[in-house]
């Protein structure tokens, strides 16, 4: 078992190399697989830090929500072979907002132990500057996110959300009922579907059950710009 997971830190994990035997063997000692299926609670408000995550196989969504309307909006997603260290806030002092974490499709996770990691941290400048990278780069994502909801009109989020989840899955069809898009945009199921049927009268979309077809990406990505 042990010798499964310093395969998949070694193949997934880009400072491996620059560890020296001490430092993998607590990485290794420290981690442990993971299994959640599609739509599964990951990390939340209340649980216990579940530290770093490294995911082998399928995504996770990580997303803020609201406590008074429990609106959620989706910040960035966590693919294979990427690390999530937003889901170990409890190594990254600077963090003072709490995010939720879910598995988007069944995913296989390497999870390392927060206090371990850190320990790390402290031990490894390479170990340190790839946390902090990983971090900056969430961020970005999230500001990403931010400069939608205060710059953007809605037609234009909605544009970008589709050309980016039909991007990401490499289809011009795109699997996902106006309810979870709504939770993805932290909108009302009911402002989408308006925006849907008006896009579909555009000839931009085509509407059937729990799917959305792109037929016009080029005047998507007009609105869009």
């Amino acid at each position: 078992m042990r010798s499964d997971i310093e395969t998949d830190l070694s193949g997934s994990l880009p400072v491996w190399n620059a560890l020296d035997e001490l430092d993998r063997r607590l990485l290794v000692e420290h981690a442990h697989a993971l299994h959640f299926s599609a739509g599964a609670h990951v990390h939340g408000i209340g649980d216990e830090c579940i530290g770093v995550l490294l995911v082998k196989t399928g995504s996770l969504r990580a997303y803020m929500l609201s406590p008074k309307s429990g609106k959620e909006i989706t910040l960035f997603r966590v693919a294979s072979p990427d690390t999530c260290v937003l889901s170990a806030a409890c190594i990254l002092r600077m963090i003072t907002f709490d995010i939720f974490v879910d598995a988007v499709e069944d995913a296989d996770v390497l999870a390392i132990d927060s206090e371990a990691y850190l320990r790390l941290m402290e031990r490894s400048s390479e170990v340190e500057a790839y946390t902090y990278r990983q971090a900056a780069e969430r961020f970005s994502d999230v500001m990403w996110i931010m400069h939608q909801i205060v710059f953007m009109s809605f037609d234009e989020r909605l544009a970008v959300f589709l050309l980016d989840e039909t991007a990401r899955s490499g289809s011009q069809a795109l699997h996902m009922t106006h309810d979870e898009i709504a939770r993805h945009m932290g909108s009302a199921r009911e402002v989408v579907s308006r925006m849907l049927k008006y896009f579909q009268q555009e000839g931009l979309v085509d509407l059937s059950r729990g799917c959305i077809t792109l037929l016009d990406r080029q005047r998507l990505h007009t609105i869009a710009s």
